[in-house]
């Protein structure tokens, strides 16, 4: 009898990198606009009121430029321990982090 263990193993990971490469739905205009007061006005407190550095490193495209994205994500969802960087889980989804990078790398709204 043959194990099903390698299918399931197959269709687990199809199932984590279908997630992983399916673009992330962007939050409704509402939200949108939400989110882009919270940059400017919690993350501009430490990153600078334009974004360009202060207390916290610049978030301009040309300074994420080199950063991998998740990693930009996971900075914004989870915070950086032993840093001032506070996680924002408990205000933004994952999804939404992950809207507010790419906002950030393609140059963030006014």
């Amino acid at each position: 009898m043959r194990s099903a263990f390698p299918l399931v193993l197959a269709l687990v990971a199809a199932a984590v990198q279908a997630d992983v490469l399916a673009p992330a739905s962007a939050p409704d205009a509402g939200r949108q606009r939400e989110l882009v007061h919270l940059v400017r006005q919690d993350c501009g407190s430490c990153h600078g009121m334009t974004l360009a550095g202060g207390l916290g490193p610049s978030l301009k495209p040309e300074a994420l430029r080199d950063k991998p994205l998740e990693s930009l994500i996971a900075t914004i969802h989870a915070g950086r321990p032993g840093t001032p960087m506070p996680p924002w889980h408990r205000f933004l989804s994952e999804a939404e982090a992950r809207w507010i990078v790419e906002q950030l790398i393609s140059g963030f709204p006014h």
